[in-house]
C-alpha cells in the first residue's frame, strides 16, 4: 500500500474540513430558545405544575434542542390583557393567558364561558379541541394553537355571605369573562371586569364584595385570608373560564420538521387531558387551605339554584343576541358545546 503525506497544507486543510463538518452539524441540530410568557406569580401552580413541566417535556423530547424559557408575573412586561399581542407580534413566542382578557375578541371562544356550561376541566379541555377545529380556527388564525382548556369551574370567594338568589343583589364581583359579566347582571349583581392577579387588592381595599374564581388561585393570591365565605351552587359550577396556550406562527414555521413535531406531540389533544386532570388536582391545596382557615362554605340549595339556572339562561339568550348582532349563531355553537362536552363526561 502506497502511503501518501499531504503534508503541513493537506493537515490545514483537512482539520479545516472537520471545523467545517462541526459547525454544519451544530448548524443541523438548530437549537431554539422560546420565550414563554404569563401573568401569574412562579409559585402559582399553573406556572409549577403545568407550565414548567411542560417546557421540560418539550426539552427531553427534543433532546435539548428547544429550550423554553417561562416568565411569570409579566416578567417581559406589559399587562395581561396585552399578552395575546405580544405573541401575536413576536414580542415573545409563547404565551398563556385568557381570551376572556379582552372581551369581543373571540366571541366563539364565549361559548364555553357561559352559566351552567361546565363539565369540568377534562371533560371541557377534551371538548374544546374539537370545538376549535370545527369553530374556531378564524378566531385564531393569527397564532399557532397549542392548547384552549378551561379550569374546574369558577364559585365565589366573599367577605359576605351569600345564602340565596336575594343576596347577589347590588353585590360588586370581580369576573373574568363576558359569560361572567352576563351572569352576574341577570342576578342583579355589579360586575367588575379585572385580571387574577388584581384580586387581592380588590379585596384588601374592598372595591368588591366577592370574586368570582376557582379554587386554584387561592393560594398563590391568598384569597383565604381576604374573605370569610366560599359559596357554590347545587351541580356543576355555575361557569368556568377558557384560557389558551399559543405559539406565534413564525417561531413555529421557523422549526425543522422533527422540532415542530416535538411540539406537536405536546400541543392539543395530545396535552388536553394532562391539562384537564392538572386543573382537578391543583383545586385541593386552595380548598384545604380555605379550611384551615375557619371560612364558612356555603352551598346553594337546589331551589335557589334552579333560580340562579334560570337568570343564567336569560344571560344566555343577551348572549344570542349580541352575537348575531356579528353575524354568529350563538345557538348552535351553544349546542354543540354541550354535546361535546357531554360527549367527553359519558367517555369519563
Amino acid at each position: 500500500m502506497k502511503v501518501v503525506n499531504f503534508g503541513r497544507s493537506g493537515l490545514v486543510l483537512g482539520l479545516a474540513l472537520v471545523g467545517i463538518m462541526a459547525a454544519t452539524a451544530q448548524a443541523m441540530a438548530q437549537e431554539v430558545t422560546l420565550r414563554a410568557h404569563h401573568f401569574l406569580g412562579a409559585v402559582s401552580p399553573q406556572h409549577k405544575d403545568f407550565l414548567v413541566p411542560w417546557a421540560e417535556r418539550i426539552a427531553k423530547e427534543s433532546g435539548g434542542r428547544i429550550k423554553i424559557e417561562v416568565y411569570p408575573s409579566m416578567g417581559l412586561g406589559g399587562k395581561p390583557p396585552q399578552l395575546f399581542d405580544q405573541v401575536k407580534d413576536g414580542v415573545v413566542d409563547i404565551i398563556w393567558t385568557l381570551p376572556g382578557y379582552t372581551p369581543g375578541r373571540f366571541p366563539r371562544t364565549e361559548a364555553f364561558e357561559l352559566p351552567f356550561v361546565n363539565g369540568g376541566s377534562v371533560a371541557n379541555t377534551l371538548a374544546l379541541q374539537d370545538y376549535y377545529e370545527k369553530y374556531l380556527k378564524e378566531e385564531y388564525k393569527d397564532v399557532h394553537v397549542l392548547l384552549l382548556h378551561t379550569h374546574e369551574g369558577n364559585l365565589l370567594h366573599s367577605k359576605k355571605p351569600i345564602r340565596s338568589f336575594a343576596d347577589f343583589k347590588a353585590k360588586t364581583i370581580r369576573t373574568p369573562s363576558a359569560g361572567g359579566t352576563l351572569l352576574l347582571e341577570a342576578l342583579g349583581a355589579n360586575p367588575y371586569h379585572a385580571p387574577v392577579p388584581q384580586v387581592p387588592q380588590l379585596l384588601a381595599k374592598g372595591v368588591v364584595d366577592a370574586v368570582m374564581i376557582p379554587y386554584e388561585v387561592v393560594p398563590p393570591l391568598k384569597v383565604h385570608e381576604n374573605v370569610k365565605y366560599h359559596i357554590d351552587v347545587t351541580g356543576p359550577r355555575m361557569n368556568t373560564s377558557v384560557f389558551m396556550l399559543v405559539m406565534n406562527k413564525n417561531s413555529y414555521a421557523k422549526l425543522p420538521a422533527d422540532l415542530k413535531k416535538v411540539i406537536d406531540n405536546n400541543s392539543r389533544m395530545k396535552l388536553a387531558p394532562i391539562a384537564g386532570q392538572i386543573w382537578v388536582d391543583v383545586e385541593k391545596p386552595g380548598l384545604a387551605m380555605s379550611k384551615a382557615q375557619g371560612n364558612e362554605f356555603i352551598t346553594l340549595n337546589a331551589a335557589e339554584t334552579a333560580k340562579i339556572r334560570a337568570a343564567g339562561e336569560k344571560a344566555t339568550a343577551r348572549w344570542i343576541a349580541d352575537v348575531a348582532k356579528k353575524g354568529i349563531d350563538g345557538a348552535a355553537l351553544l349546542k354543540d358545546a354541550r354535546a361535546m362536552i357531554a360527549k367527553y363526561s359519558t367517555a369519563r
